[in-house]
């Protein structure tokens, strides 16, 4: 083991050690070690103790009043962003997931370096995916999803299984110190799940291509529809989102085929003929699909070419 990697691994579990070696009602989580010769508790410390207690006894509405009441008291202090962890955490197993969207993003804002801010990360996307309605309501929610789903991919990429590991060590070791620390067992589950199938890397790249194939499908029933009440430019316009923004999705087939007989109904043939070709370099199996829309084609240039077609 070089000297840098031992170095890091004794500062990542000082903090443990120092719980191990003070009393532990100085330890109200990891990152918090007392240096006050008379190691006190404040008020808010304590009322933080008593919320994390309340959340290890899965007594969230408790805990929730207890952490609201913190959130303005604990402002810029060290406590900030555990009370805002552990309410957005709190909202979220309660089902308040627009509370808690707002919390873990408030979280994000106002303690950008906070350890819990990768979590908060994933956590917030999963908050809208949980939003998301059914595919023919406003899809609002799920444009967030997505957005957040991948801000968390691109800040972080892959999941580090090794630091994961002995993240899950250290943490396991801290709980048989101090079992009822919330904070302890939240971050060994966050590392378990890291280990896991489920890791939040994996479970976004997943979650990515369900969220774009409703927000096509929505945007399919609304071509749909536009094309019951004979608005054909409107029904074309969603046709040409799903063409030109959603080709990785199942919805991209019917696209093309709504879009070339919008074309052929508003008699732009220039245009239907276009995407007729385009569709068979595309589907070159599936060509077969369009030959009705072909020949209707054909047929108008047959007839604007006959001059006895005119009379």
């Amino acid at each position: 083991m070089s000297r840098s990697v031992m170095k890091n691994s004794v500062l990542r579990l000082l903090p443990g050690l120092l719980c191990l070696a003070l009393p532990l009602s100085s330890c109200s989580s990891s990152k918090h070690a007392k240096t006050s010769a008379t190691f006190t508790v404040t008020p808010a410390e304590q009322r933080y103790r008593e919320a994390t207690e309340r959340i290890a006894s899965k007594k969230y509405d408790n805990a929730i009043l207890i952490l609201e009441s913190l959130m303005f008291s604990t402002r810029a202090t060290d406590l900030e962003d555990d009370v805002l962890n552990s309410l957005a955490d709190s909202y979220f197993k309660t089902k308040q997931f627009v509370l808690a969207a707002d919390t873990y993003r408030r979280l994000l804002q106002q303690t950008p370096d906070s350890p819990f801010a990768k979590n908060a990360q994933f956590q917030l996307a999963r908050a809208y995916e949980k939003l998301s309605p059914f595919y023919e309501l406003d899809q609002e929610y799920t444009l967030k999803a997505i957005n957040e789903f991948t801000t968390y991919l691109d800040q972080y990429p892959s999941d580090d299984s090794a630091q994961a590991a002995s993240d899950a060590d250290m943490y396991k070791k801290l709980m048989e110190v101090n079992p009822s620390n919330a904070s302890y067992k939240q971050k060994y589950e966050a590392a378990m799940a890291t280990l896991s199938n489920e890791s939040p890397a994996r479970y976004s790249s997943q979650a990515i291509p369900l969220l774009r194939e409703k927000l096509a499908r929505n945007r399919f029933s609304i071509a749909r529809q536009y094309t019951k009440l004979k608005k054909y430019r409107a029904a074309e316009i969603f046709y040409d989102v799903i063409v030109n923004q959603y080709a990785d999705t199942k919805w991209i087939e019917s696209a093309w085929i709504g879009k070339i007989e919008m074309e052929i109904k508003r008699e732009n043939w220039f245009e239907a003929r276009q995407s007729i070709e385009a569709f068979r370099q595309l589907f070159p199996a599936k060509a077969h699909l369009v030959e009705e829309a072909s020949k209707k084609v054909v047929a108008h240039a047959s007839n604007s070419r006959d001059p006895k077609s005119k009379k």
